[in-house]
């Protein structure tokens, strides 16, 4: 059993089986809960679009344990596990119609909340997420983001190539840290089988509420035509694809984005 306590100071901190439960969380905003679940860039580089949506929401951005600023525990090393304390947390704040929203790496995370348990979530939005199988055996869906050079990623996670952190060897010291720290995490949870589940897909037509799908049209991380896969697989899904950007949509486009989940929630 885990048990969750929203602590209000930007901590969610909770025990499981004996073991503490400590997630970094930036709640900003006013209105019905949105729930943002980050990708491998991190929870602070979303900083316009989770400004754009509290416009109209309260967002509540946690850190994945192991990325950013929260620590992982031992136990916590699938995306099942994140999966299970998302829900569990929304559980026990009692929370009911919470539109969730999961970003990329999130996405995958979202959809496999939404595959287990619906009860608390009123609408899902993935942003070109990762996480099923589309092709064949030896079809590669997902770039290997672990092979290839920092120039090559941010040309294909970006439609302008600009909007990336750019030359390390030029961040400050810090911020080289922080990505390596989340690039890590991401290794952790998706190494393998590579960033997806097998299982996933087939198990996409339990979700049973409204869900918006975005893609970038210049995504070079997974295609708009794997998006469209993931869509079809969602019962009553809504695609749509964003034109000037790429896998990080919501990094080169948060207002457009952000209009979207409105529409989408109200």
């Amino acid at each position: 059993m885990l048990s969750l306590v929203d602590s209000g100071s930007g901590t969610v901190v909770g025990t499981v089986r004996g073991e503490n439960v400590l997630l970094d969380v930036y709640r900003t905003g006013s209105g019905p809960t949105l729930l943002l679940l980050h990708g491998a860039e991190g929870r602070e580089a979303d900083e316009a679009f989770t400004d754009a949506l509290a416009e109209r929401f309260t967002v509540v951005a946690p850190s994945h344990p192991g990325f950013g600023l929260s620590p992982r525990p031992d136990w916590c090393d699938s995306v099942d596990d994140l999966a299970y304390l998302y829900l569990e947390w929304l559980e026990q704040q009692d929370l009911h119609d919470v539109v969730v929203v999961g970003l990329q790496f999130g996405g995958w995370v979202a959809a496999e909340m939404a595959v287990r348990e619906c009860s608390r979530i009123g609408r899902l939005v993935l942003v070109d997420p990762v996480g099923i199988k589309v092709g064949g055996r030896e079809d590669r869906d997902i770039t290997d983001v672990f092979a290839i050079s920092r120039a090559e990623l941010d040309s294909r996670n970006y439609a302008d190539p600009a909007a990336g952190p750019g030359d390390l060897a030029l961040a400050p010291h810090e911020d080289v840290l922080h990505i390596a720290r989340n690039e890590e995490a991401l290794a952790l949870y998706g190494w393998e089988p590579y960033l997806h589940n097998p299982r996933l897909r087939r198990w996409l037509g339990r979700v049973h509420v409204p869900a918006l799908v975005i893609w970038g049209a210049q995504d070079g991380i997974v295609s708009p035509e794997y998006g469209r896969a993931y869509a079809d697989s969602i019962p009553g899904a809504r695609f749509e694809l964003v034109e000037g950007a790429g896998h990080r949509a919501q990094i080169e486009q948060p207002d457009t984005l952000a209009e979207l989940v409105v529409e989408h929630a109200t």
